[in-house]
């Protein structure tokens, strides 16, 4: 039987096993374990292909939205706008910080916040809007920048998804007043174990941001503002400016196996293939089917053997650790209708044809 994880990461780590080889014994030679050359080489290549001025390294992805919302003094108090249809993490930043998520729904084409939604959910008590980059392609920022505008409130983009990925020709990453990256080891651009950035365009949040991760301070034993320990990791900055050479490459990769699924599942009616935006150049960090009888469809391919996934079974209001806020079933139908339908097809760079026909084969015969 022919095994199909549903990402492949030994094939990443077989390409550039070398490159992270020398670079760590560099960093072993230098003694440089926190924030060294490796680190700042890193931070200038992805702020360079991000087309933004600033990139700071922080500990993770969570951080990073963490680190956004408190250089902008988001706190006790206000709201930030979140899409249901995310990773948990989104939420958490908003909830670690002291503020509230309010939650909307997404839209039903592109599982994307929805703006029509966002524009009601917005109060005297918001402050920031929270756009999230999903399944490879970018919010609908332009619009939410337009809800926005002359009325004290901060546009934010997590990125965790979108390394690579274009709206409007800009680059994921240069929406907003920042954004937070993740280089969790399944992404597009993933490290070896936990990481993150900030990227922004604006030199003093970029400041507050490097204060924040470093204790405070960005001269040892100085801390001018109250911070943490949130530092990109050198041996995490090796692997991911190995990987970063090769962004492109894979990010292409993808999309021809995304196309490929297109046509392999074209003539299954009741699979409801993924949608791009005519705006977005979509990077397929997930190849995301909507399926009946989800579970199930899942159950069988599971027992062939392809790892296909679910992201998200369950929304983030939904979750436990939100049910104070009273939401409950029904109060984002788009979502929650998505949530027991979407089905993640094995997908990543290397990924072959013959693989990609035995998981449309199984499909197949399970609907």
């Amino acid at each position: 039987m022919m095994e199909i994880p549903l990402v492949d990461l030994r094939l990443q780590h077989e390409e550039i096993a070398e490159e992270v080889k020398r670079g760590f014994d560099a960093v072993f030679e230098q003694t440089a374990f926190v924030l060294g050359a490796a680190v700042d080489d890193f931070e200038r290549a992805f702020a360079k292909y991000s087309d933004v001025r600033h990139c700071v390294g922080v500990g993770s992805g969570t951080d990073a939205i963490e680190m956004i919302l408190r250089a902008e003094e988001i706190g006790p108090g206000d709201e930030v706008i979140v899409p249901a249809n995310t990773f948990i993490a989104t939420a958490l930043a908003v909830t670690r910080v002291g503020a509230t998520p309010v939650f909307v729904d997404s839209d039903p084409d592109y599982h994307l916040i929805d703006v029509a939604a966002t524009k009601e959910a917005i109060n005297e008590r918001t402050r920031g809007i929270l756009g999230v980059d999903l399944y490879g392609q970018i919010a609908p920022f332009e619009k939410l920048e337009d809800l926005a505008r002359g009325r004290g409130i901060v546009v934010m983009e997590d990125a965790a998804q979108s390394h690579g990925a274009r709206r409007n020709g800009c680059r994921a990453g240069g929406f907003g007043v920042a954004a937070a990256m993740s280089f969790y080891p399944g992404k597009n651009l993933g490290a070896y174990g936990d990481g993150g950035a900030v990227l922004s365009n604006d030199d003093a949040f970029a400041e507050r941001v490097r204060q924040l991760r470093n204790w405070g301070g960005t001269v040892k034993y100085e801390h001018p503002v109250q911070g943490f320990n949130s530092r990109l990791d050198t041996l995490q900055a090796v692997v991911l400016r190995a990987k970063l050479d090769r962004l492109e490459r894979w990010n292409e990769e993808r999309r021809e196996a995304a196309a490929r699924y297109g046509e392999l599942l074209a003539d299954v009616s009741a699979i409801a293939s993924p949608k791009v935006a005519p705006q977005n150049e979509c990077v397929w960090h997930l190849y995301v089917v909507r399926v009946p009888e989800r579970d199930r469809v899942l159950s069988v391919l599971h027992e062939a053997g392809i790892g296909a996934g679910i992201h998200y079974p369950t929304p983030c209001h939904l979750q436990g650790a939100y049910a104070s806020l009273d939401y409950g079933p029904g109060s984002f139908p788009v979502a929650e209708k998505a949530a027991g339908e979407i089905l993640s097809l094995p997908l990543f760079p290397g990924i072959t044809a013959a693989q990609q026909e035995r998981v449309a084969e199984v499909l197949r015969g399970a609907i």
